[in-house]
Parts: C-alpha cells; structure tokens; sequence
C-alpha cells in the first residue's frame, strides 16, 4: 500500500478540513469578490501516484468544463510530480462502456479518479462500491451515494446573480432577458439568480424569460437555431442584454447578439475567449462555473487525506463560480459586481434557487 492509499478514509475522523483555492480560469480571469486561497500541499513520501480523469463527450480541447477539470486535476498531479492520466468519450458511449472505462483506471490503482458529467453518475454509482480504498470524483453532479464518491457541484445562481447585476446595470433600455436550455431545476437556478441580480442593480429592470424545451424533451441544450431565434426575439421587444443559459445553444444567443450589434453573456466558461473572433465584441461578460477549482481542491484534499464524500458545492466562497473580465467591457461596473460578490460570499446576500 502506497503512503497515497494510506492518506485515503481511514484519516477523516482525525483530519480538519483544509483551507480550499480560488486560482485563475484557465479560460478566462473571473472576478469572484474574494482572495485566492490553496490547500497546502502534503509530503507524499511513497511512490508516485496516479490520478484518472474521464471526460464527457468531445473530450479535452473542447474548450468547456472537461478542458477546466483537466487544468485543476493537472495543477495538482504537478505539485505531486504525479501520472495523469486521460480517458475521452466515445460518441455512442454506453453507461456499459462508461462502467469499463472506470473500473479499468481503478483495476490499475488511479486515484482520485475523476469522471466529468452526470453521464458518469449510473457507471460510477455501481464501479465505486467495488473499490472501497479509492476515491472517486464526479464533475457536476452529486446524485451517487456512496462513501467513496465526491460529488462536486456549483452555486451557479451566485454567479449568475452577478451577471445578472452587470445586465442591468449595462442595459440602455431597462430590458434584459433570459434564455435557458430547458425548463428544469437545474436551469432555473440560473434564472433564479440572474433575475435577483438584475433587480438587486435596478428594481425597474423588466426581465424577460424564455426556454428552448420543457421536459422530457432535452432539446434545448443543443439547438442554436432556436436559442438564435429566442434571442431575436427578445432583442425586438426591445432587450439590449441577454444571459444565455442553454448550453451549446448559447452560441445561438451570441450570433443574434452580434448581428444585432448589442450584448450576450456566456455561460460556464469565458466564451469572449472560446467564440469565433467576429463575435467577441458582443459578449459582455460570461458566468464562470469553476471546474478547475473544484477539481483541484477535492484532489489536494485526496492528496493529503481530507477529502469528504457526499456533495461537494463551491460557491463564491471558495472561488467556484464567478464572471469573467476579458475584453474590458465590464470595467466601468467591475468595482459594483464585486462588491455584489462580496456580499454574496460572506452571507450578506442569499441569492434565490427558483424563480
């Protein structure tokens, strides 16, 4: 047993929480409202370990939360000089094939192992039970129920407050409007919070809403022709600023932005830097959802035997979601967003998870 496995379960009951990070975006510089802090790294004294990491569809370079999980899951093995190993998606994956992939990066002793998507929650919930001595992390989401699963997940309706606060306070006409994939808890946190930022910023902001499918249709998470087509729409009753919220479809949103010669805002990663040239000077600002932190925190807590399982959430406090600054279009509000953050951070302000 490696001094690594050593530092596994068996230490929780004697071993206080470390001190959690904020680092910099590896898509974007977020602005949280708060200092950056790290766990201290341990003195692993045994051989090299090995760290997994499973990616959801379209694999690293895709330039969303599978590329933010790789930069924490990769700061961390570099701080251990330790192996870090990458498995990507096939496009007809299987939970069958999703349960192999697992189990072959446990059978050869890689931990944490790190899958990326709820796609991973059915395979993982069955694979984990099966290897009691590692730890498995699972990127936004937090359903698996199991002693050595970390579920990490994200206060988006804090970040999306704060975008929600820089639509308003950008907003020539005292429109804005919201575009969400589809009309499920998940989305409307982001509806939730967004909406209390913008009034939190102006009470007379009219916010319009709008979702591209309702349940079980998923459809809106992958349509940029209709999110285009909402955006449009809102942009004619007279919106000038429009937090898309839909995924892929939030391209959409962005193109209609650009054509119309007014704003978007991103979602998740920093689009201003993702999105084709021709379209950056319309992207306001994006809501920053901080995989790359998360990912770093829980394997330096693995690293060093701290780790906790069940869901792990990352808000403002612990640097977890945030809104980017790239292209300077925030600057003159910068300083009122992060006071925003602030205030959102040290409990000041509770923002809303439903509409």
């Amino acid at each position: 047993m490696t001094d690594w496995q050593r530092r596994l379960p068996f230490v929780l009951t004697t071993c206080g929480l470390l001190a959690v990070v904020a680092i910099d975006a590896v898509m974007g510089t977020p602005s949280t409202g708060q200092p950056s802090m790290s766990p201290r790294a341990g003195s692993l004294s045994g051989p090299v370990p090995r760290i997994g990491i499973v990616y959801d569809l379209d694999g690293r370079g895709s330039a969303g939360l599978n590329d933010l999980a790789w930069e924490g899951a990769k700061r961390a093995a570099d701080e251990f000089d330790a192996e870090l190993k990458e498995m990507t998606a096939a496009p007809n994956d299987t939970d069958a094939d999703r349960e192999q992939r697992l189990t072959e990066l446990a059978d050869a002793n890689y931990y944490p192992i790190i899958a990326v998507g709820s796609t991973y929650a059915g395979p993982m919930a069955r694979v984990a039970p099966r290897h009691p001595g590692m730890w498995f992390v699972l990127v936004d989401d937090a359903t698996v129920d199991a002693p050595n699963v970390i579920g990490l997940q994200f206060n988006v309706e804090q970040g999306s407050f704060l975008v929600g606060a820089a639509a308003a306070l950008t907003s020539k006409t005292g429109k804005i409007g919201f575009i969400g994939a589809v009309q499920v808890p998940l989305f409307q946190k982001f509806e939730a919070g967004f909406a209390a930022g913008a009034k939190a910023a102006n009470p007379l902001v009219e916010v319009q809403v709008a979702y591209l499918s309702r349940p079980p249709d998923d459809a809106g998470s992958s349509d940029s022709a209709t999110a285009r087509g909402a955006a449009l729409g809102m942009y004619n009753a007279g919106a000038d600023v429009i937090f898309g919220a839909a995924g892929e479809s939030g391209s959409g949103v962005i193109q209609a932005a650009a054509e119309r010669g007014l704003w978007a805002i991103g979602v998740d990663i920093d689009q201003h830097r993702t999105s084709d040239p021709s379209v950056r000077g319309a992207i306001l600002t994006s809501m920053l959802k901080r995989a790359d932190v998360a990912t770093y925190t829980i394997t330096m807590e693995v690293a060093n035997g701290v780790p906790k399982d069940g869901n792990n959430v990352f808000g403002l406090d612990r640097g977890g979601v945030g809104f980017a600054t790239s292209g300077g279009f925030v600057d003159p509000i910068r300083a009122q967003l992060d006071a925003f953050a602030a205030m959102i951070a040290s409990g000041t302000i509770l923002v809303p998870t439903t509409p």
